[in-house]
Formats: structure tokens, C-alpha cells, sequence
């Protein structure tokens, strides 16, 4: 059994949280008319604001880039987190508690603490880094930790813009800390900081430099340490936390708090191999680079990194970029990486230095006064990247002597599957010719090697090549990944979120990728608000989604969403009569009344929804009522029903010019178009 958030939970935290508070955490907003406020994109540079919340109905949306939604949609998109990350994490703002159901389905998070004692665990770590952080910078003990730092190359600025701390040798320093700060024996052992001794406690590390791994929020959720004794209690270099219901270590990415951001808008991630890479990448200007934490890059991390990147199918392709060591376990490392490269989209590159050195050794290495002068080394290798194919191809050629005609055919039959497995298929061509011509042999023949690799089970220089998701499927949480190690998350493809035909329930979000199917129909088209029709249609769905009370609850029975020239248009009303109408608007906030629509509404059309919940009715509000005016809303909706009336009797018309004289047929039409006639005549009269 797993455990879902209760869907009621979800509406009711929407309707506690205040959408301006969360968003102005990271927009700073001014009054844009009665109920309405506007500020810069975070999403998009732009010079004018074009970004709207609208408190009341607890949404925002972006004119200039499309982005809008809830209080929930702003967090995952802000944070790159997932649907369910995105609740509790707010539930954790907000002080709310969810309630969790179980249910027999995949994809639930049956490890999650409630919300009361995460946010102690999390409160914990930030008092464990803020004491480490203390005893490297201040103590006498921290000495050791600060050479070893300086041995690779940073000083004390360095060390606390990450937050770099030491854990002393005494073996109860930080739980002693953290007792008198109030937490209890319970919270320190869940939470991964401390181990059972005897009848008491002892700290999880002691004696070693530790890095806080946070989570993509920013919150510490663990700790990566290395030793610095030789007679350390444990003889591992590196001891992470271990998983704990904050951490999974196959689930964060160190440095990704940091990283977000420009990955995000550079739409390139560096996936180096340590904690000091990362430092050394980041402080030579290489702000994407992140690390895994005591395991090896998988399936997992792919799924994180490809939110972020917007690794869909049909974009422009992301960029990935892996730096490895030139030794033997780095080559090793890199083709575990390109058995990989099949479930992204983006492109993959390898970044490896001529000496073998890292990162962390070229800012070593790496001369000058600033940190831009000291990290060109580290830019320079990760500018000098080559296609993963490349450096896989090159990687299984190493051990063949390609003077021999028997060892040529051998490397030939070995990087076959190699080349087969590039998505590119119009490129394909081009590097197996390039391929045969270091090879020293016929480009036919490896051609045909290719092809028969295509067909054939995936495989190539020793390890399972086993595809994953194709590019446009979304990684979902569960399983193991193919390739990934033992122990590692996995992910299970599904396909990705989309559908524009009319309307019903959209998925729930949480993943990339999202729009129409390439099978499925074709995508809406916009309105055309040089209509004066369409436009009154949009005014008429902005009173209906703002102000559904001040709509007359026949008008929305009687109004077909036929009578819609918008096909957009027509999904919106469809939803608001699918929604309840203005009888169910009456029961519920206006925010919970918005959030019943969208769910009413194809995914294509959200964005509209949206801007139609942000985007001011162009009418004065009636100063008793506070809504538009009746004179406004009605005649918006006879301008809608009229253009309706019109539409079918042209259409009764030609039919009737097409029917038999004197047929039944012929008579049925005249008589709908006669009562056609009388409706325009009614409404027009009431128009005047």
C-alpha cells in the first residue's frame, strides 16, 4: 500500500495559503486596479511587468510568457519541484496538515513525514550546518578541516558560501548542541545525525569536513563528509547521511539549490563527480554544475535534471555535460553515462581533461587574483566538451590494434551498437562515415553493422545498452532504471501529459512535458480577438470565472458552448456548465470555483484560464454589488447567443438550398430556420 495527499486537502491549502505572500517572496508586486497586482517575470526577462496575481481567486499568470496557475503551479515551476513536493512543502509554509489516504496504486510517497515533524527535521539540519559551519571557521580543531581546504585551493569566503563545516572529534559535540536547542533523541536519529550508542547517542560524523546536500528548495536535508584522521571510526572517504525520510541520495543532486537557476535558463546542466568540483565550478563561473551524493549518476537524477532543463521533445535540445576523470574508473563512469543517454532528449557531452585532472585540481593548478582568473582552466574544459557518442565510441576503439584486419572487424561489430543508438537519425549517417574513416575502413561496412545493430537487442563495449523512455515520454518515480546500480531509483515510462480534444479531467502535474501528442488531435487555435464576437466571448468568460454570481444561472444553461466561435472558448464554458454552473460558483470561494474549471478544461487551455482569472473585466463594478454591472453582463451574453443564432441559421439556410423540394427533409429545415428567425428577431430587439 502507498499514500496519496486527500484531494480535499489540497483545495483547503489552497485556500489557506495566500498566493501574494508566496509570490512575493520572489516577485515584488504593486497595485494594478481593484483586486489586482503586477510585478516583473520570474519566469522571463522583461523590462514591463506583464506578470498578474489576483489574491482573490488565488492565480497568477504571465501575458509575456504564457506561465500561469495556482499557489501550488507557482512553487513547482519557482522550484522545480514536483506536484506532491510542491503541497507539502507549502502545507510545511503555511502550517497545514495533510492528511494522507492509502491506496493500492504506484507513485505514492508512503515514507513522508507528516508535516509537524518534517519541519523539525529540517530545522535540525539547519541548526547542525549552522554549528558545523562554526566549528570550521572559529575552532581550534577546524584547522584541519581549513588546510585541507586550502590544500584544494579555497579560502575562508569560499567555505562559507557553501557552507562547508567540520565536525569535531568528541563524540557527542553536536547532539549535546542540538539537545540544548530542544530537539529530542527521536529527531536526531530519524533524522540521520546522530547513532545509537549503548544507551545513548553519539554524533553520525566526527573528525571529517562536511558539505550540507540540500534539497532543490534550498532546505539542508543531509550532510556528505570526508575523513581527514587515519583513525576514523569508519575507513569509507566519503560518509553521506544516511536515508533518512528527508534524504534519498538518489533523489538530490549536490549543488542543485545553487544551480537551478541558471540551468533553468541556460538549459545546460555540468555533472561533475565531487563536492569540490562543484565548489571549483561554480566559483569559475560554471553556475549549472551539480554532483550526485555517494552513488552513481542515475535514473533519478535524470528525472530532476530533466524538469528543470524542459528536456521535452520538439525543443530545442538541452544540453548535458558529465566531466570525469581520465583514469580507468572515469571511463567507466562515462559509459555508464551514455547507457543513459537514451532517456533524455537533451544532447550529452563529455568533458575530459588531457592530464585527467578534475575540476577541483584544475583551480588548483589554475593562476591569477580573482576566481575568474583561477577558474579559466575549469572553463575551458567544460567549453572543450565532446558528444558523448563521440567519447564512447573512442572509448571502446582504445583497446583494438585497428592496424589488423581481424581487430578492426572486432572494433567495427563493437561500436556498432554505439552508433545505432544515436537519436539524431539524420545525423547518423554522417558520423559512421566519420567513424569509418578513423577506423581506416569501408563506410559500407559499417553502415551495415549499424543497421543490423539497430534491429538487433542493445548492447555494446561490455554493458547493456537497455533504452529508456523515449524523448516526450516522462520519467514517473518507481522501479529500478535500466543501467542504473543496484539500490538506485529507477523510473517506469508513461506517457507524456497532453490531449486538446474537449474537454475532461487533465493529469495531475508534477512532470515535464505536457501539450498535444503526436497521434492526438490537433492543437486549439488561438482566438482572434480582432473578432468583436470572440472578443465579447472572452469578456463573458472573464465575468463567468471573476464574477460568476453576477451571471444569470438560465443564461449559463441556455448559452451552448456550440454558440462559441472560439474553440478555446467553447472548452472554457464547457467547463464552467461541466463545473456546476453558477449554483455550484455560489458554494464555493473563488478560488476553489476557478480551480473546479481548470480541472474542466484540456491542458492547452490552461494558460488561457488563467490569463482570464488576472486579466481586469473592462467594465466599472457596480459600487453596491462589487461586481459588473447588469447592463454589461447582458449584454455580453445576448452579443454571444445572437452570434450563435446567426451561425446556425446561415448553416440551416445552405443546408435548406441543398435539400429535395417538397421532402420532409426540406420542411423540418424551414421550420427550425423559422424558429431560428424568431430567436434572432427576440434578441435583437433585446440588444436595442
Amino acid at each position: 500500500m502507498v499514500r496519496r495527499i486527500n484531494d480535499e486537502d489540497k483545495q483547503a491549502l489552497k485556500d489557506k495559503a495566500s498566493i501574494e505572500d508566496v509570490v512575493r517572496e520572489h516577485v515584488t508586486l504593486r497595485s494594478a486596479g481593484v483586486g489586482a497586482l503586477k510585478g516583473l517575470c520570474p519566469f522571463h526577462d522583461e523590462k514591463t511587468p506583464s506578470f498578474n496575481v489576483r489574491p482573490a481567486l488565488g492565480t497568477y499568470h504571465c501575458f509575456g510568457c504564457e506561465e500561469g496557475g495556482d499557489v501550488i503551479d507557482f512553487m513547482m515551476k519557482i522550484d522545480h519541484l514536483t506536484f506532491a513536493e510542491a503541497v507539502e512543502r507549502l502545507a510545511d509554509k503555511v502550517g497545514f496538515t495533510l492528511r494522507y489516504e492509502e491506496t493500492g496504486g504506484p507513485g505514492g510517497r508512503s515514507d513522508q513525514p507528516p508535516v509537524g515533524q518534517r519541519t523539525r527535521l529540517m530545522e535540525a539540519h539547519r541548526v547542525a550546518e549552522e554549528f558545523y559551519h562554526e566549528a570550521l571557521v572559529h575552532s581550534a580543531e577546524g584547522r584541519k578541516g581549513r588546510d585541507f581546504l586550502r590544500d584544494k585551493g579555497f579560502n575562508g569566503a569560499h567555505a562559507t558560501r557553501f557552507m562547508v563545516g567540520y565536525a569535531p572529534r568528541a563524540g557527542t559535540a553536536l547532539v549535546d548542541h542540538l539537545r540544548l536547542k530542544g530537539f529530542t533523541e527521536e529527531e536526531l536519529l530519524l533524522g540521520g545525525l546522530a547513532n545509537r550508542r549503548g544507551r545513548g547517542l553519539s554524533d553520525r560524523f566526527q573528525g571529517r569536513v562536511l558539505w550540507p546536500i540540500r534539497a532543490i528548495t534550498g532546505d539542508t536535508v543531509g550532510f556528505g563528509a570526508r575523513r581527514l584522521y587515519e583513525d576514523d571510526w569508519s575507513p569509507a572517504k566519503y560518509l553521506n547521511t544516511s536515508e533518512t525520510p528527508l534524504y534519498k541520495k538518489t533523489g538530490v543532486l549536490y549543488g542543485l539549490d545553487l544551480a537551478k537557476k541558471a540551468i533553468a535558463a541556460e538549459r545546460t546542466a555540468v555533472v561533475v563527480e565531487g563536492y569540490t568540483d562543484v565548489m571549483a565550478a561554480h566559483l569559475a563561473g560554471v553556475e549549472t554544475a551539480v554532483a550526485t551524493c555517494g552513488t552513481a549518476f542515475g535514473s533519478d537524477h535524470i528525472t530532476i535534471l530533466r524538469r528543470i532543463l524542459r528536456d521535452e521533445a520538439g525543443r530545442a535540445p538541452a544540453r548535458v555535460i558529465f566531466t570525469f576523470d581520465g583514469d580507468a574508473a572515469g571511463q567507466k563512469a562515462a559509459m555508464r553515462a551514455f547507457e543513459q543517454d537514451q532517456r533524455w532528449a537533451a544532447r550529452s557531452y563529455v568533458a575530459v581533461a588531457a592530464d585527467g585532472a578534475d575540476p577541483n585540481d584544475l583551480w588548483v593548478a589554475g593562476e591569477g587574483e580573482t576566481d575568474e582568473e583561477k577558474g579559466r582552466g575549469v572553463r575551458e574544459l567544460v567549453e572543450a566538451a565532446q558528444p558523448m557518442f563521440e567519447f564512447a565510441v573512442r572509448t571502446t576503439l582504445a583497446p583494438y590494434d585497428l592496424a589488423e584486419a581481424a581487430q578492426r572487424v572486432q572494433a567495427m561489430r563493437a561500436v556498432a551498437p554505439i552508433l545505432a543508438q544515436i537519436k539524431d537519425q539524420t545525423l547518423r549517417p554522417e558520423i559512421t562515415r566519420d567513424v569509418a574513416g578513423w577506423m581506416g575502413i569501408d563506410p559500407a561496412s559499417l553502415t551495415a553493422e549499424v543497421h543490423k545493430a539497430a534491429r538487433a537487442p542493445q548492447r555494446g563495449s561490455g554493458a547493456n545498452f537497455r533504452p529508456g523512455p523515449a524523448p516526450g515520454q516522462r520519467q514517473v518515480a518507481g522501479g529500478r532504471g535500466q543501467g542504473a546500480p543496484k539500490g538506485a531509483g529507477g523510473a517506469r515510462t508513461a506517457p507524456a501529459p497532453g490531449g486538446s480534444g474537449m474537454p475532461g479531467a487533465t493529469p495531475e502535474p508534477g512532470a515535464p512535458g505536457g501539450g498535444s501528442s503526436q497521434n492526438g488531435p490537433p492543437p486549439m487555435p488561438r482566438p482572434d480577438l480582432r473578432d468583436p464576437v470572440q472578443m465579447a466571448e472572452r469578456h463573458l468568460l472573464q465575468v463567468a470565472l471573476q464574477y460568476p454570481l453576477a451571471i444569470v444561472p438560465e443564461d449559463v444553461d441556455e448559452l451552448d458552448p456550440a454558440g462559441f466561435r472560439a474553440p478555446m472558448h467553447r472548452a472554457v464554458w464547457h467547463a464552467v456548465r461541466t463545473a456546476g454552473g453558477v449554483p455550484a460558483a455560489s458554494a464555493m470561494s473563488a478560488a476553489a470555483w476557478v480551480q473546479a474549471v481548470v480541472r474542466h478544461t484540456p491542458a492547452e487551455v490552461h494558460p488561457l484560464v488563467h490569463g482570464l482569472t488576472v486579466d481586469p473585466v473592462p467594465s466599472k463594478l457596480d459600487p453596491e454589488t462589487g461586481v459588473p454591472t447588469e447592463v454589461f453582463v447582458d449584454s455580453l451574453v445576448l452579443r454571444v447567443r445572437l452570434a450563435g443564432v446567426e451561425q446556425q441559421v446561415a448553416e440551416r439556410m445552405s443546408a435548406l438550398a441543398r435539400a429535395t423540394p417538397g421532402s420532409p427533409g426540406e420542411r423540418l429545415i424551414a421550420e427550425e430556420l423559422n424558429r431560428l428567425h424568431h430567436e434572432r428577431a427576440r434578441l435583437r430587439a433585446r440588444m436595442e
